[in-house]
């Protein structure tokens, strides 16, 4: 039953995105029923649930709700797989099986995405941070304390 409502959160989800505008209940409904019998009020809880989790905004129109993203399609899958990850008792152990489920290209693109990441720290004092000094950062090959070309 979770996995069933993680996959229903996500399609509801995608359907918000691919849409690009405000969406009510029923229009939701009517295009999941394309692909499975599904109640009303399912959806609506669905709805309310994203809504109450913050990705969701909602304003009333008449007597239902219009629903749009708050954020971005990145930004989710990237606050599903840190909830995942948040879960377990061994972070590593996981982040190990994940990287063994990859696809080259999908290890390609942790490759990428590890670059620019490093590129941009974000905690003040760790070693790649460039409040630690000089010599800390990315290896851009400039030398000098100018700026980057």
């Amino acid at each position: 039953m979770v996995r069933q409502l993680g996959e229903l959160e996500n399609a509801i989800m995608t359907r918000v995105w691919q849409w690009n505008r405000p969406v009510t209940v029923r229009e939701v409904l009517l295009d999941l029923r394309s692909e499975r019998e599904i109640a009303y009020t399912t959806v609506m809880t669905v709805l309310d649930k994203l809504h109450r989790k913050g990705w969701l905004r909602r304003e009333r129109v008449g007597r239902a709700y219009r629903y749009e993203p708050v954020s971005s399609r990145e930004a989710y899958t990237a606050a599903l797989m840190n909830d995942a990850w948040a879960t377990g008792d061994n972070p590593a152990a996981a982040l190990v099986h994940f990287f063994g489920l990859m696809s080259p290209e999908q290890r390609e693109a942790l490759r990428d995405a590890l670059r620019v990441a490093a590129l941009f720290p974000t905690d003040p004092g760790t070693p790649d941070s460039p409040e630690s000094g000089p010599e800390s950062g990315p290896d851009t090959g400039e030398t000098g304390s100018g700026p980057a070309r």
